[in-house]
């Protein structure tokens, strides 16, 4: 899979997706990277709960930006703050989203699970957008 911002030359609603588990738990994932002049979908955008993330006291996602060499902005939680893991079904965004983005923004994913060690924990970042394709 390529990190790379996908563009498909259609009007349509992109998305980029990738599997998280317990395993992830400290560690920020790059989900991908949208182009710049996208629109982020919110309701359509967060993470689907496949598996119950069963650590003792926490089990949380934060969804944001790392800087790097492309993004306006390096914030771990600037889409969404300590969704919760540990419940089976979607868990859309909770804060606010661009409404265009000005640069290519990378977006990624960190796990946060405190307490008892996780087993079980399986889940679908999911960020849809809308690039701007109309020129």
């Amino acid at each position: 899979m390529s990190n790379t911002g996908r563009e498909y030359h259609q009007q349509m609603v992109h998305y980029l997706r990738k599997r998280i588990t317990y395993a992830n738990d400290g560690e920020e994932v790059l989900v991908g990277v949208v182009p710049a002049g996208s629109i982020i979908h919110k309701a359509a955008s967060g993470v689907f709960v496949h598996e119950v993330f069963n650590a003792g006291s926490t089990n949380q996602l934060d969804i944001g930006t790392n800087g790097g060499d492309t993004s306006a902005s390096d914030d771990p939680d600037l889409y969404g703050t300590n969704l919760a893991l540990g419940t089976l079904g979607f868990v859309p965004l909770d804060e606010a989203v661009s409404y265009k983005l000005d640069k290519w923004t990378k977006i990624t994913a960190s796990v946060d699970l405190t307490g008892t060690a996780a087993t079980t924990g399986i889940a679908d970042v999911v960020i849809a957008y809308i690039p701007n394709n109309d020129g």
